[in-house]
């Protein structure tokens, strides 16, 4: 292995990532591995610190290793998504963790650390690519919504509750108490979507989600069908259905059964433009984004991964 750098956020699931850290930093020591490593201190932090690294590198290869959740993964891809010259890598740490899921890297921290170290080579992933408020850009690497999801999604990452439940190690849960809790007060909208020059209108919808990967949320199967390594974002439309019947997507959510439902819409493209009758929220990788409208695109083999193989 290489000198690498790690990105840590200490504040990943409540504090609990310090132990994760401290760990990983006994095993780099056993083995003797030359690594640095820098602390985040406040949101946006890890995008800033990947973006000076690479830029420091002056083009030499880099390995850019995140420790925490899937938002500091994000922060992490979003610095260094410019630069050709650096690979990221994954070492959970978070509550839900969905890139390890998707890319199928080990869920256990010290794992993924000897993964990386016994040979995992960089391997060319898809990403997804934002245009928002303005003239903005935003990547993402699992999934980006529009809807009741990231309206979720930016309650969830205000909440005291979610530090709670992280304590009691039911950290996953905090999502379907929150959906549950904004269920019977969300108000749907019209939804027109673009896909590769093709309009799709819905009435009432609830949410679209646009995947690159299947997971989100904790675990929930939103796209059994994306893959993250094929060139063709995923989307999923949730419309016209009632709230009581809404429950039950989500229940059968996590094993990708909802997809049969007449109330799911999916489609597959490249280029995607969202428009909706009034501003609904956006999430990047669950990480609140902004307000609709927005145009999502795929960016083919963009980014270099610290995977074991190609997923088929």
């Amino acid at each position: 292995m290489k000198p690498a750098i790690f990105i840590i956020n200490p504040q990943a699931k409540n504090g609990y990532c310090q132990k994760v850290w401290l760990k990983i930093q006994q095993v780099l020591k056993q083995e003797n591995i030359t690594y640095s490593a820098s602390f985040t201190e406040y949101r946006g932090h890890a995008k800033e610190l990947a973006r000076s690294y690479a830029e420091k590198a002056g083009g030499k290869r880099l390995d850019l290793i995140a420790v925490g959740g899937d938002g500091t993964l994000h922060e992490v891809v979003n610095g260094a998504a410019m630069y050709l010259n650096v690979n990221v890598g994954f070492i959970p740490g978070g509550s839900g963790n969905d890139f390890s899921r998707g890319f199928g890297l080990p869920k256990d921290p010290e794992a993924a650390l000897n993964a990386i170290i016994t040979g995992i080579q960089p391997v060319r992933a898809d990403m997804g690519l934002i245009r928002h408020t303005g003239e903005k850009e935003t990547y993402f690497i699992n999934n980006m919504g529009a809807g009741f999801d990231a309206q979720i999604a930016k309650k969830v990452n205000s909440s005291k509750v979610k530090g709670h439940l992280n304590r009691l190690s039911l950290g996953k849960f905090v999502y379907v108490l929150f959906l549950i809790r904004e269920l019977f007060t969300y108000k749907c909208s019209k939804l027109e979507v673009e896909i590769d020059g093709k309009k799709h209108f819905f009435d009432s919808a609830w949410f679209i989600t646009v995947s690159n990967q299947p997971f989100y949320g904790g675990g929930m199967k939103i796209s059994p069908n994306a893959n993250p390594f094929d060139g063709i974002l995923n989307l999923t439309v949730v419309h016209n259905i009632s709230r009581v019947k809404l429950l039950f997507v989500f229940s059968s959510v996590f094993n990708g059964k909802h997809i049969v439902l007449k109330e799911v819409a999916v489609f597959q493209g490249k280029e995607i433009s969202i428009r909706s009758s009034q501003p609904i929220p956006a999430h990047a990788d669950g990480e609140f984004l902004g307000f609709t409208p927005m145009t999502v695109s795929v960016c083919r083999n963009a980014l270099p991964v610290l995977l074991k193989k190609k997923r088929k």
